[in-house]
C-alpha cells in the first residue's frame, strides 16, 4: 500500500514524535508507515486521516490506483 503520510506530517512541520503522540502510537511505527514497510490498521489510519482534516483515501491506496 503507498501512503502521503510523510508528505502530509511535514507539510505541518511535524516530527514523526509528534505525529505518533498525536495518534497514539510509537514513532517507529509513523517511521514504518511513511517507509511502507507496515500497512496500518484501519483504527490507525482513521486517526491518520482526522488528524491532517484529511479522507482516508488522500492518505492511503493500493498499487496501481
Amino acid at each position: 500500500m503507498n501512503n502521503s503520510v510523510r508528505e502530509h506530517r511535514e507539510a505541518e512541520g511535524l516530527s514523526q514524535g509528534a505525529l505518533a503522540e498525536a495518534v497514539g502510537v510509537t514513532r517507529q511505527t509513523i517511521n514504518a508507515v511513511e517507509r511502507e514497510r507496515y500497512d496500518p490498521s484501519l483504527e490507525l489510519a482513521l486517526k491518520l486521516a482526522g488528524h491532517f482534516d484529511r479522507p482516508v483515501e488522500d492518505l492511503f491506496w493500493l498499487d496501481g490506483d
